[in-house]
């Protein structure tokens, strides 16, 4: 199963790549920086310790790839306003036309595999992945549609 689960996610990760590699050469993003893009589409604004905590990295190392999407006009430092100690990072709308675009172009290819998958495996691939990625802690996409609400994001 494992073995499995690796050779999917070589796929998966090549096709992220792809992905962001037809990017504008001005937005030049990392995998790990376009997690970070999904994880606040996703979540919504957090404190960097909580980003952290969501990527699986220390705070200094969210903070300095805060910085250099806020360089980037993908994110935005503001203060929390029950809190004004805590900083929150929130997508900007150029981030979420970043993730909007990168998701529609993952989303095609990867729509162009699953079309060479026989019909009568297909919902055991899809069952099977969407508990994998549940168990993961991955919020589904449909549930934090590139329409929610942006009233979070702008102070």
């Amino acid at each position: 199963m494992v073995d499995a689960v690796l050779g999917a996610s070589r796929v998966l990760v090549a096709i992220a790549a792809r992905s962001l590699a037809d990017l504008d050469d001005a937005q030049d993003v990392t995998l790990a920086q376009y997690r970070s893009l999904v994880v606040l589409a996703s979540r919504g604004p957090q404190r960097v310790a909580s980003l952290a905590e969501a990527l699986g990295v220390t705070p200094p190392t969210a903070s300095r790839l805060c910085d250099r999407l806020v360089r980037k006009g993908l994110v935005r430092r503001r203060t929390d306003r029950s809190d004004r100690r805590q900083v929150r990072i929130a997508l900007t709308d150029a981030g979420r036309r970043l993730v909007d675009t990168v998701t529609e172009r993952r989303r095609r290819e990867i729509a162009r595999i699953l079309r060479a998958v026989p019909d009568e495996a297909r919902r055991s691939v899809v069952a099977g992945l969407q508990l994998f990625a549940e168990s993961a802690g991955e919020v589904p996409d449909r549930q934090w549609s590139t329409e929610q609400d942006h009233e979070q994001d702008h102070p």
